[in-house]
Parts: C-alpha cells; structure tokens; sequence
C-alpha cells in the first residue's frame, strides 16, 4: 500500500511511477503536487500494489504527518519502519472512511464530474497481490456476497436435509405407543441430533463480519441469514485474535474451492495482513478531484437544508452561491416559532490557514443579499408572502434581527480519534465583527461571522456512514450549539434588557419621536410586540451614550435585564401596568406586604396565584385579621412609591396554621406559625401609579410586617394636606 497526500510538494522522481495512467502531472521546479483524493490500484510491473491519496488535513502546520513524519518518508506504508502499530492501523481505516465518503457523494450527487471511477478491486482465481489494503479486504468480502448466493443457499440446504427426521431405533425404546387400526402410533417421537456443522460456522463467521462492516462503514450489504449474528462484545473478542485462533481450528473441514475462498477473506479480515487472490488486470479508481466540494457536500448534508423557503436560492441574484444556508430558531427570543436564516461557509485548509479577507467579505455579502430578499419578499406586492415566511425587519422599530453567519473548518483530533467535537476555532481569528454604524446591534449593517472546527475524522465517518436518524441526530446537536456559542459571543459583547411601556405611555409612539437615539438599539423579536429587546454595547466607550439612552426610556418604559433569547414574560410580570381599572368592588381593604427582591420571589406564586402571608401577635396582624372580609386587594412594596405591585384576589381571605398550608403554596417568610391565605387574580396587574405605600406608618420593628390598610388612605398623598 503507497501513501499520498494531496495538495503536498513532492520529488517529481518520487511518485511520477505510483500515478500512471491516472493524470498528466504538472511539474515544477521538480516538484509536483496531487490534486485529487481517493483509491487507485496501479497494476504496472514496476508498481503492482493500490495508492491512496489522502486529504491534506492529515498534514500539520509543520508538514508532518502525525507531527513527526514527512510524507515522503511513509509512502511506501508497508516497507517503512516508522509508523506505531496504531498509526498504521489508523491509516488502513482512515482509508476505508475516505473511499465510503467518495461512494456516497458520487451516489448523492448530481454533478459527479469531478469523481473518476473504475470497477473496483475483483475476486478471482488471479495472482495474490503484494498487498492488500483493509479496504481490498472489505470489498472482497462485500463482493463475494453478492456473487455468491447460490453457493449460501447449497450449503444451507445440505446443512438442514435430514434435520428432524426421526430417529426410529430411539423412538420404538423410548416413546410411548398408542394402537389405532391395529397400527402403532408414537406420541413423542425422538427426532435425529445434527451434529456441528463446520459450514455453518463458517457462515455465522462470514455474515457476523458483514454485519460489522455494514454498522460500522455503512456500506449497503444484504444479508439473508437467519443465524444469531456474532456481535458486541462478542465480536470485538474475534477482532482481539480469537477470530484468527478459530478460523485456524476450524481450516481442516473446508475442501471445496468456494469455501476456502471463504475461509480465506474472513482470514484476510481479522488477520488483515494476509493476502488474498484478486483480479488486478486492469487499474482500478475511485478517485474525486477538488476535495473541498465533496467537504463541502459533507457539511451542507450534516448541517443545511436540502428544502429551503420558497424563492429562496443558494444561487444568489449577484451570482454568488452560498455554501450552507437553513432555517432555525432565532438568537433573540425563546419563541421556537420565531426563525431565522443561518448561513453558513465551509472552509477545507491545510491545518493552520486563515481565512481570507476574501471569504469574509463575501459572507458578509450572501448576509446582505438575504436581507434584500427578505425585505422584497415583503415589500414586493407581486410576491406575497407565505405563512412560512419569517420577517426579519421590524416596522415598529425599524430594527433588523440578527442573522447567524459562521465559517466550519475540517481539523484532525490530536488522537486520531473520531469523537465528535466541533469547537470554535483556535486559529488567529475565531470572530469577524462588520458595522456600519457604532452601537446597534439591530441594524442591518452591523454583521457578525463566527468559525468553528470540527473534527474531520468524525464528519466524514458520519456522512460516509450514510444513517439518516444519525446524521438528522447531530445536525440538530450542532445547530443548538451555532445558536448557543453565538448567543454567548453577543452576550459578552452587549448588555441586553426587555422593555414595555409604562401606564398610559403609548410606546410605539415614543420609539418614533425619539428615533434617531434609538435606531439600531431597539428591536421587537417577541411574540408580545409590546415587549422590545433593547441592546447596549458595553464597551467603555458607550458608557456615557448608553446611560443617555437607558434614562430615556427609563422614564416611559418598565426595563428589565433579559437575556438574549430569554423569555421576558415572567420578568416583566410585576413590571407591566395593566390598563384595566380597579375593579368595582365593596371590599377595598388593602393587604400589604413588604416584600424584596420581588422580580425572583414573583416567579413562585404569579403562575398559579397562591400565596401566604404570615402574620404575627401584633397590633397590625390583628387589625389583618379583623378586616378579612374586607380585603380586595394585595400590594406589594417596600416602603416607597417605586415598585409597587398592586393585585386583586379572588374569593375571601382566610387564616391558616402553618400545618394546614399546601405545599403549592408560597410562603411570604417561614418564621411565622398563622397566615393569611390568599389567592390571587394574576391575569393582569393593576395600576399602581396613584398607590403610596409610604403613607402607612411602621416602626423599625414591624417595618416588614404585613399590614392592613383601605385603598383610599393609600391613594392620597401627603402634598394633599399641604
């Protein structure tokens, strides 16, 4: 076996003699380069033996192979003494994974123009070879299943003529009789014992070994066979040595031709050194040329969309073909119903190339040419949207959603092995970062491309694989992760809020007299278009601009800290001002309680509405007690007139022992043996705009007491008495 790496300069005079016939080679300087990836056998006198040419991604940034080896000094795999019996072994598989990917692609595909193809290696009564590759075995194997059946079907017949014939000597001494018609009738006949059946060992052996191969290759094998397969644990003892130890116990019973052929390619399998007679007459291929279009098909297949929007197209109107481009959901909102375009670009280097400002001018570019597209399929009246259709532009705000745009790299896991990582990438530059304006992260200008590795080793074995719930398994993996990773990248970068407008503040109107100091901040990605995402750049720099901003809209908007893709309802529960009246009502006693840190203590009780206050021996819980009935409302604050929290309860107030409260039910503090039990209407929050807490009087004691209170002392304010 004779290794090659693409794209590598090489001494013309080293591999002009392993190429023959395949390509004319460009020399220069004396040196020469192979541009194409996969399998050839070249049957020449001076050669006879298969080449493989393997991706460039094998060789590091100091042009080595497995960081210690030039390629030059491993192309003859079989003579050099360098290589550990792991890498060796790695460079047989690694083979076989190269030759499936090629296979699927040349399969998949429309446009094969670029894979060059020639019936691949053949079973036959020809000369053994020098030596065989792990994939000459796989496909000998693969081949003489299919060319073979009848030869299984002859064996198997023969294996089970005779079985259950009864055995008539055991029979007549050993089973009951019973006489009818004077003729004697055995109720429990002794049917004759087949003794192991070395054929049929062999067999189980063969399939169990094709089962292995269709699992873990993913080449397409059919097997009819009704045998109890040797898998798992089981077959990973046959490929520790056992499976040689037993084809060697077992190589005595075989005297046919078709059964020592047998004999000999699971031989081959589980020995993998020995040689097995093929038909080399003429030179065989699996060949692709441009690798990177086949990594290209590989990631577009593990990560894209084969079906994409209507009139939306990879072939963009300037030309320009995007690599990667599907739909998911949305970086800045937790509605998984809100989608939004990910485009990506596949990048096949050598290990430690950057990428180009070429390349990410253009990512940039297929960015800006969905957003036309985006903004035609809505302005455009002859193309009407869909229901499908997702809007990436807000009218209210006239801000832009954010649109996830990513480089993914092929790398070698520094154990050669095929785990799957995908990480961002370690190279100089893992983020490009594009605006046209400073702080606004909602404009249509402002673009962002983040790069990611992804284990080469483990993409290609997956795609080669060819198993659909698989590959839809770790697509799905993989774009939570874009929409995680990027997520946390603008995190870091800006501080994000919710927002809604304060009572009787119409917010859409107050964004669009204050346009020009909210443009580009400001977005609604909610399914509540009340709620807005606003978004600061917390660099320095801003530091003064964003305290501007923040305090104008601080004073008509309720802001909470939300982060992005955070569901804002639940923080914004306690802060939105309903527009509904107090209710008309003949109770309007007022239950208060001091209650901090209420935006995380809220989220126990506003879902269901349940609540207990505690109460004490004190003349304020006393006074609780006697109005009751006469409570219709519960307010929460602390002291002042800034966040307050007015709610109406449903039903009547009543007073429980600690023992008696459900589980369900928030406490208020747990220091207390009596509550009052109350069930809140959390459907909206009423107005507290005109409620002063502070008007009830408290001492340093009781100042967290619970207290009573009627709606109309709370309302009046002490500018009243003056």
């Amino acid at each position: 076996m004779k290794i090659l790496i693409e794209e590598y300069r090489y001494d013309a005079s080293l591999v002009r003699k392993y190429l023959h016939d395949i390509d004319e080679l460009d020399v220069v300087e004396g040196f020469v380069s192979v541009s194409y990836v996969g399998y050839y056998y070249n049957n020449s006198s001076e050669v006879n033996d298969c080449v493989f040419i393997l991706p460039k991604v094998l060789i590091d940034e100091q042009g080595k192979v497995f960081g210690k080896y030039t390629p030059e000094s491993i192309i003859d795999l079989d003579k050099q003494k360098l290589l550990t019996d792991d890498e060796h072994k790695f460079i047989y598989e690694f083979a076989v994974w190269i030759y499936r990917a090629i296979a699927v692609f040349k399969n998949s595909q429309k446009d094969t123009s670029i894979v060059r193809h020639k019936q691949v290696v053949k079973v036959g009564k020809g000369k053994k070879r020098l030596a065989n590759t792990y994939l000459d075995i796989l496909l000998s194997l693969i081949q003489f299943n299919r060319e073979n059946q009848d030869f299984f079907m002859f064996i198997l017949k023969n294996i089970h003529s005779g079985f259950n014939k009864i055995n008539w000597s055991r029979t007549i001494s050993r089973s009951n009789v019973v006489v009818q018609n004077e003729e004697p009738i055995y109720i429990n006949p002794v049917n004759k014992k087949r003794q192991i059946n070395f054929d049929e060992e062999l067999l189980v052996i063969y399939f169990s070994i094709l089962n292995y191969i269709s699992d873990k290759f993913g080449f397409t094998i059919s097997i009819n066979c009704n045998y109890d397969l040797i898998k798992g644990k089981r077959f990973e003892h046959y490929l520790e040595k056992f499976g040689v130890v037993r084809l060697h116990q077992i190589k005595y019973k075989y005297f046919s031709d078709k059964a020592l052929q047998l004999w000999e390619l699971c031989y081959a399998f589980f020995e993998q050194s020995h040689q097995v007679k093929v038909n080399s007459s003429l030179n065989e291929y699996l060949l692709v040329k441009n690798f990177n279009i086949v990594f290209e098909a590989i990631i577009d297949e593990l990560v894209g969309d084969k079906q994409l929007p209507d009139r939306l197209n990879k072939k963009q109107e300037d030309g320009k073909i995007v690599d990667h481009l599907f739909m998911w959901d949305s970086l800045t909102t937790a509605d998984a119903s809100k989608k939004v375009y990910y485009i990506g670009d596949s990048k096949y280097y050598k290990i430690g190339n950057e990428v180009g400002k070429e390349s990410v001018a253009k990512q940039y570019t297929y960015a800006r040419n969905v957003i036309q597209w985006n903004l035609n399929l809505f302005l455009d009246s002859e193309e009407q949207p869909n229901k499908d259709d997702y809007k990436l532009r807000d009218e209210v705000t006239e801000g832009y959603n954010i649109i996830p745009n990513f480089f993914i790299s092929a790398k070698m896991d520094e154990k050669l092995s095929y785990v799957d990582t995908i990480d961002k990438t370690d190279r100089k530059k893992n983020q490009h970062f594009q605006r046209h304006f400073n702080n606004r992260l909602f404009d249509r200008d402002t673009l962002l491309i983040t790069h990611y590795d992804v284990n080469f080793l483990f993409v290609v074995s997956l795609y080669a694989r060819n198993n659909a719930s698989q590959k839809q398994t770790w697509k799905t993996k993989v774009r939570n992760l874009f929409r995680k990773e990027i997520q946390q990248i603008l995190a870091d970068k800006y501080d994000f809020y919710a927002m809604t407008a304060k009572q009787g503040i119409d917010g859409q109107q107050f964004l669009s007299e204050n346009f020009k100091d909210v443009i580009g901040k400001v977005y609604t990605p909610f399914a509540d278009n009340q709620v807005y995402s606003l978004a600061l750049d917390k660099d320095k720099q801003f530091a003064q601009e964003n305290e501007k901003i923040y305090n104008l809209l601080d004073s008509h908007f309720h802001i909470v800290k939300c982060d992005i893709g955070q569901d804002p309802t639940t923080l914004l529960n306690g802060k939105r001002a309903s527009s509904i009246s107090l209710p008309n009502t003949a109770r309007n006693g007022v239950l208060m309680v001091m209650m901090e840190s209420y935006a995380s203590k809220s989220i126990k009780f506003l879902e269901n509405g349940k609540l207990a206050v505690g109460i004490k021996w004190t003349k304020d819980s006393m006074e609780i007690v006697e109005n009751l009935k006469s409570i219709g409302y519960v307010l929460f604050h602390h002291r002042n007139d800034n966040e307050q929290h007015l709610f109406a309860i449903k039903g009547t107030c009543s007073v429980k022992d600690k023992s008696e409260i459900e589980e369900d039910r928030y406490k208020s503090v747990t220091t207390t043996e009596m509550y009052v039990v109350v069930d809140l209407d959390t459907t909206s929050e009423l107005d507290s705009t005109n409620i002063h807490s502070s008007q009830k009087e408290y001492t340093p004691k009781t100042r967290y007491d619970a207290q009573y209170a009627m709606l109309e002392d709370l309302k009046k304010n002490n500018n009243d008495y003056s």
